[in-house]
């Protein structure tokens, strides 16, 4: 790349790889209020209600559309002046649907899709560049924004790698200014992207520069991965945005916690994501009728975030109608490992969609494991010996 190689450039080359993904693209300026195709009343609106309510309409023919709009009313209302709490709400209403009630000759209740989860085709994809928003008389113009189903829940601020001081960095310092100057942009989010068109990174609402992380592969085949350097770009911009990737990262691999600090956002890295998806489709070979019985092993480095691995792929077991509500146990041999994971999962109950729970002694392990199904346990392997008087553990459950 030459000198001349601008933002502008890099933000072509992105809506380019976006529309190649099957996104439609658009130029802030044509959405604009008061122009002939705009999409918004106001600078301050950053959902683009039109398209999220006929994709609402879409989704969900069968529920009266007075149910539907009450639906999307939970959406611009706001429950707390916290911008990730806010998050974390609207999160779980994207990813499980907005519970209504209505009168249909009798009082039923429903739940109102916003996403299609199963088709990605059925949702409606949307790429800006130069998307102005104003609030609180701030004036700024992130470099592209992804919509789905006219949500904002992608923020994408580019910076040109051939000026020295236009930096990653630089680029990661403007999204925390947008955060606390247009808040209303995050509300929806999913993800934040930072790159100068050669590196990039991706992170959560809440990650600090350390958490922003590079995303190496497209596919997760083991002959797909891109090293450090130039080509990290493309490979992140097709690695996350994938309609169906960036659907799975939403729901199932996002997570909220508060640890006393106030409350922060996870989100999975290229490896979890694609070692839980993996272990997924490994598990349901494995225990079908024919099956081998045998999941495989995942390898890890130090400081990868297994325990977080675990959880993702725990909460993709426990949903998964064909694995039949499983009983997990999540064993170790030390009791400041089973304390540690016992914590990880505890965050992620949502994703489990159960309260984890763990055995005290020998007795309690037993009594936990007398179930036909569900349950997610942890217990250390010195719990699983015989009990005074038995020669042999006995069998717990078949």
């Amino acid at each position: 790349y030459g000198p001349g190689f601008a933002e502008a450039v890099v933000e072509d080359s992105m809506l380019e790889i976006l529309a190649q993904l099957g996104y439609a693209t658009s130029h802030g300026p044509t959405l604009a209020p008061d122009t002939p195709s705009a999409e918004r009343q106001s600078y301050g609106d950053v959902v683009l209600r039109r398209r999220l309510e006929v994709a609402v309409g879409k989704l969900n023919p069968t529920i009266p559309a007075d149910a539907r709009a009450e639906a999307i009313k939970q959406l611009f209302s706001t429950a707390t002046p916290s911008l990730v709490e806010e998050n974390r709400r609207i999160h779980r209403l994207i990813a499980e649907g907005v519970e209504v009630e209505f009168d249909d000759g009798v009082i039923k209740g429903d739940k109102v899709r916003l996403v299609d989860f199963d088709d990605p085709a059925a949702n409606d994809w949307l790429a800006v560049n130069q998307f102005t928003v104003i609030e609180n008389r701030n004036d700024r113009r992130p470099d592209i924004v992804v919509f789905l189903n006219g949500l904002p829940i992608g923020v994408i601020e580019l910076k040109n790698a051939a000026n020295q001081s236009a930096t990653v960095d630089g680029a990661y310092t403007q999204l925390q200014t947008y955060k606390s100057e247009i808040p209303s942009l995050f509300r929806t989010n999913a993800v934040l992207v930072v790159s100068d068109g050669l590196l990039a990174r991706v992170g959560s609402l809440t990650a600090d520069r350390e958490r922003f992380m590079p995303w190496r592969t497209v596919t997760g085949a083991a002959d797909d991965f891109t090293p450090h350097g130039p080509r990290e770009f493309e490979t992140l911009i097709r690695g996350v945005f994938t309609p169906a990737i960036l659907l799975d990262l939403i729901r199932d691999f996002t997570v909220f916690g508060d640890k006393g600090k106030g409350p922060f956002k996870i989100i999975a890295g290229y490896h979890q994501l694609h070692g839980g998806r993996k272990a997924l489709t490994q598990a349901i070979a494995a225990t079908r009728p024919d099956g081998d019985k045998k999941i495989g092993v995942i390898w890890h480095t130090q400081g990868s975030g297994k325990s977080l691995l675990m959880a993702f792929f725990a909460g993709l077991a426990a949903r998964n109608s064909l694995l039949a509500n499983p009983t997990l146990i999540v064993l170790t041999d030390r009791n400041d490992l089973d304390d540690q994971l016992f914590g990880t999962f505890s965050l992620c109950k949502d994703l489990l969609r159960q309260t984890p729970e763990q055995a005290e002694d020998r007795n309690d392990l037993r009594a936990r494991l007398d179930r036909s199904s569900g349950g997610v346990i942890f217990t250390t392997v010195q719990k699983f010996m015989p009990m005074a008087g038995e020669e042999h553990m006995p069998v717990l459950t078949p």
